[in-house]
């Protein structure tokens, strides 16, 4: 154990110094021995009262200074309380005891001399003036200086470790590098789906690995590939597979990396950076979130606000640019914003692929819970395809979130494996927020929470288009008072009565309020929220309105963002905000007639729901029946 902490032990520069302060503060401490004494200042004119007196035994004096050492029996003088005991409190006999600063020197030594004369002091002795102390206190602070200057040179200079923080190293690169030396344990076997994204991958690597395959026949090698989609859909492990893939250099680093307060630091980072993998080469670069540094030029309003940032994309795009065909280095970024990205980065000979990454699919889903699966301990039963039609638009990051989530429930009932149901929770837990089942809610408050989630289960229950309707609950979870829990379809397109259908479902619980109450309250904010945001896409975005016709005022390109005008008149918008609400307003109406003719059957479920709780799709056939146009659907059984 001894040995492993003296091998573990680094000098740092700062011991020198504290070093060098401790000799400083012991030669003063020790100069004379160890000095316990007490002696006090005094006055020339009290110490000739002292000397007349007889009580002088003797007296230490340079040029300027003089120490006065009492005799014994002058102690016993109530004028010299203060001076006789030492620092410990005991009797000081040998004193110094006093001690004052001399004025005439050649007076004080003709006074010395006749009190010896008339024997009134024993000893009095001039002593040289010491250059050593002085020299002492004087050298010391230079050396201070120069020892810290030495120091936080060779910090600056990169010579005691550091990388970022260091001065003259502020322009190198931040890339972190992998290579064949670094255990990178990620490979295409951990990226479930995503099938096109790795196969274009794939090529990009086999490139780097066997270049001669492709150049034989005239073929050039890509410049870049940017990998965009939502957050959490793989990007980044697609770049950290292709450093496990790849067996080449792989520098990884993230846009916000090139940014620095100071100006043409970006620029020389991108300089490092490309240099570093020319030397390399053949390589790869990886440049995570690049819009932090490759946003549009020339769309900021501030002007001059963003020089630094567009001096690094300038710079950015001349080393992609400059690249021979021979160079073998490739450059991968990701994002999640490419409309914002700037045009000359994502032309032919800079980025030539744009991967896109999109949200797993039912079957991509299966082959995520798979691979995050493999470390729990589960059941046997746990049927994975099951797990995947149980969450529709959920990432991959959301996925492993749902695992990870549910082995803890498990944990926290002490099973010894995860099942169904605890995955189900998990799904509740991450879309509706944790339980407050001690969230204090009146009797009143509880049925009007019930009636209003018995109305969407009753509204979407006789709607077409309307999700599948999987669990209604009234337990206080995250901001909700309560929640209802559909599956919906997974659809590429969705045409006008699928939305509307959906947009009358959402409505259903403020409609049940009205229809049982006859007044409505603060409950349907939510759903308010999302049925405008769904009537605004299919007024402005989609076309689908027919006074405004075929037209959108949607911008895919993002350069919408920064202008402050909108893209219609305020004729037009009048329009837009009249489409809306009349939108909104007939499906409110719509979802009120539903419930008029349903309200017996909507009481009933109320009833049931504060009774339980909690009630499942059984519940509702139970009191409706089947629905007439329910396809067969997996039905989730309460365990």
């Amino acid at each position: 154990m001894a040995q492993n902490s003296n091998s573990n032990f680094k000098f740092s520069p700062w011991m020198s110094i504290g070093l060098v302060i401790l000799i400083f503060f012991g030669i003063n401490f020790f100069s004379n021995g160890l000095d316990l004494s007490n002696p006090g200042k005094t006055s020339i004119s009290k110490f000739n009262e002292f000397l007349n007196a007889g009580e002088v035994d003797k007296v230490i004096f340079t040029n300027t200074k003089a120490t006065v050492f009492l005799k014994k029996e002058a102690l016993k003088n109530k004028v010299h309380d203060k001076v006789k005991n030492d620092i410990t409190g005991k009797l000081n006999t040998k004193g110094p005891h006093y001690h004052f600063e001399i004025g005439d020197l050649r007076t004080f030594q003709e006074s010395l001399a006749k009190a010896d004369a008339e024997k009134k002091i024993n000893f009095y002795e001039k002593e040289p003036e010491s250059f050593l102390g002085d020299l002492i206190i004087g050298i010391i602070p230079i050396l201070l200086l120069v020892v810290l200057w030495i120091f936080m040179m060779r910090r600056m200079s990169g010579g005691s470790g550091g990388g970022g923080g260091q001065i003259f190293s502020i322009g190198k690169s931040k890339a972190k590098l992998f290579d064949e030396k670094n255990d990178t344990r990620v490979t295409f076997e951990n990226v479930a789906g995503l099938e096109g994204a790795k196969e274009e991958i794939q090529e990009i690597v086999e490139f780097l690995k066997n270049p001669e395959k492709y150049t034989s026949i005239g073929g050039k090698i890509p410049k870049g590939a940017l990998l965009v989609g939502p957050p959490g859909t793989g990007k980044t492990l697609l770049a950290k597979a292709v450093a496990g893939e790849a067996k080449v250099p792989f520098f990884s680093l993230s846009g916000s990396d090139f940014v620095e307060m100071f100006v043409g630091v970006g620029a020389s980072r991108v300089r490092d950076l490309f240099k570093q993998a020319k030397e390399k080469s053949p390589s790869i670069i990886f440049i995570d979130e690049i819009d932090a540094v490759g946003r549009a030029r020339g769309k900021n309003n501030m002007t001059g606000a963003n020089d630094e940032r567009e001096n690094t994309l300038n710079q950015l795009l001349t080393e992609m640019d400059g690249f021979g065909t021979n160079s073998n280095v490739i450059v991968l970024a990701a994002t999640n914003r490419a409309d914002v990205l700037d045009k000359a980065l994502l032309r032919a000979g800079r980025f030539d692929r744009q991967i896109y990454v999109d949200l797993p699919d039912i079957r991509e889903r299966k082959e995520i819970f798979e691979v995050h699966l493999k470390p729990l301990k589960k059941s046997e039963e746990l049927d994975t395809e099951f797990l995947a039609k149980q969450t529709p638009g959920f990432s991959g990051a959301d996925i492993a979130n749902v695992c990870n989530e549910a082995a803890l429930i498990a944990a926290r009932k002490d099973k010894k494996a995860v099942d169904k149901q605890d995955f189900l929770d998990a799904v509740d837990r991450i879309v509706g927020g944790l339980e407050k089942k001690n969230k204090i809610v009146t009797p009143a408050e509880k049925r009007a929470i019930a009636i209003h989630e018995a109305g969407h289960a009753t509204v979407s229950w006789m709607l077409e288009h309307a999700a599948p309707l999987v669990k209604v609950t009234i337990v206080p979870r995250g901001q909700s008072l309560g929640a209802a829990w559909y599956l919906p379809e997974e659809r590429l397109i969705v045409r006008p009565d699928q939305m509307l259908d959906e947009m009358c479902a959402t409505m259903g619980g403020r409609a049940a309020e009205k229809v049982i109450f006859n007044e409505i309250s603060t409950g349907a904010l939510s759903d308010l929220e999302k049925v405008t945001r769904q009537a605004r896409a299919m007024v402005t975005i989609y076309g689908l309105n027919d006074k405004l016709g075929n037209i959108t005022y949607y911008d895919s390109t993002g350069q919408s963002d920064y202008n402050f005008s909108k893209p219609y008149s305020e004729e037009t918008a009048k329009v837009i905000d009249s489409e809306i609400s009349k939108l909104i307003e007939e499906q409110y109406q719509r979802a009120i007639h539903i419930l008029e003719t349903n309200k017996e059957k909507l009481t009933q479920l109320a009833d049931i729901l504060i009774e339980k709780e909690v009630i499942f799709k059984d519940d509702l056939e139970t009191i409706f029946g089947l629905r007439p146009f329910d396809k067969q659907e997996e039905v989730i059984v309460a365990e």
